[in-house]
């Protein structure tokens, strides 16, 4: 069985951690600021967990990640990969495979592609780099689910932030709706039809809300602005509602005396009088 030192016990690296003793795994875990749990062999810094480890899953923070790998790539084998799997930028990532070449080790840019509550180890994984298949081939055996792009670290990263920008959207966007229509006396209502359309959504819905979006992008700006505005009359900030005023003003470009540039107009004043 291998050697893994996981790096970060929270949340993820927790519960991946915890599958990896599971699995029959000799897991050294390290985290500043939470004791490895029973079954992990207790590392007192990063490098103690790295050495002799097979493998290094860095689950910390894309804050943490540059200083967990200086503190611990010392202490890698040759030839030994450097696991990175925290929701950093593409360009973070490719610093990291950086200094990890210049430490001796390979690495890979793993991408977590889903919640790990209640999936732990078994959560589905997108990995690239030089490193990309040596960790599937270590953790595969051991339960997890990765899958390898022949692409250059930051690939996987870029997918998995992509992927945010819709999902992470929508979700601030039913959050923000439904806190209005709670202090508008309909949230029920409102919850009843979000779900009836996210049910009814179907093959074609993409190329719909794009060209939809496309073709109505004044009249929706100005009313994208009128939902805004009713929002700050509820008490709620409309941070959703302006940005979808605003991507639908750039969408609907120079159109002289439209309701976009109108409302462009108005808030450009409305700043100038609270300054």
């Amino acid at each position: 069985m291998p050697t893994i030192a996981v790096l970060g016990l929270g949340e993820a690296g927790g519960a991946i951690g915890r599958d990896l003793v599971a699995a029959g795994a000799v897991v050294r875990g390290y985290d500043p600021a939470v004791p490895a749990p029973e079954g992990m062999v207790r590392a007192r810094s990063e490098a103690d967990a790295a050495d002799g480890a097979d493998l290094v899953l860095s689950v910390n923070s894309a804050h943490d990640a540059a200083a967990a790998l200086k503190a611990g790539v010392g202490a890698v084998g040759d030839g030994v990969v450097w696991a990175d799997l925290n929701t950093g930028s593409p360009g973070l990532k490719r610093e990291l495979a950086a200094a990890a070449r210049a430490g001796g080790a390979r690495f890979a840019d793993v991408a977590i592609m889903a919640p790990v509550p209640g999936r732990g180890l078994r959560t589905p994984m997108l990995a690239c780099g030089d490193g990309a298949a040596d960790v599937r081939d270590l953790l595969g055996p051991l339960g997890a689910d990765v899958e390898v792009m022949d692409a250059e670290a930051g690939t996987a990263a870029a997918r998995k932030l992509l992927r945010s920008v819709f999902f992470k959207g929508l979700a601030a966007s039913v959050v923000e709706a439904l806190e209005a229509a709670r202090a508008a006396g309909c949230e029920d209502w409102l919850r009843d039809d979000i779900v009836r359309e996210l049910t009814a959504a179907g093959e074609g819905t993409v190329e719909r809300l794009v060209t939809g979006t496309r073709l109505h992008a004044v009249r929706r700006a100005a009313e994208m602005e009128a939902a805004a505005a009713m929002l700050d009359e509820l008490g709620v900030p409309p941070a959703m509602a302006a940005a979808s005023r605003d991507l639908l003003e750039r969408l609907s470009g120079d159109t002289g005396s439209s309701p976009a540039r109108a409302s462009a107009a108005r808030r450009g004043r409305r700043g100038r009088s609270r300054a």
